[in-house]
């Protein structure tokens, strides 16, 4: 997920964003200790997505 498309979310679109990345994030692991997870690098890519968001909700809240 590019910043520019996070950018052009509202406030409410982030909150649900988040919500969701969190519960693909934890999905992720379980398949992962479970050793069912074909690509493990999809868990640093939603890590790094969650990250974005929450960095575009702070910069939407300082403004």
């Amino acid at each position: 997920m590019k910043a520019n498309e996070i950018r052009n979310m509202s406030a409410t679109e982030l909150e649900n964003k988040l919500a969701e990345l969190k519960k693909d994030l934890f999905t992720l692991r379980m398949q992962h200790a479970t050793n069912h997870l074909d690509n493990p690098v999809k868990i640093s890519a939603v890590r790094r997505d969650i990250a974005r968001v929450k960095t575009v909700m702070r910069e939407k809240l300082e403004q």
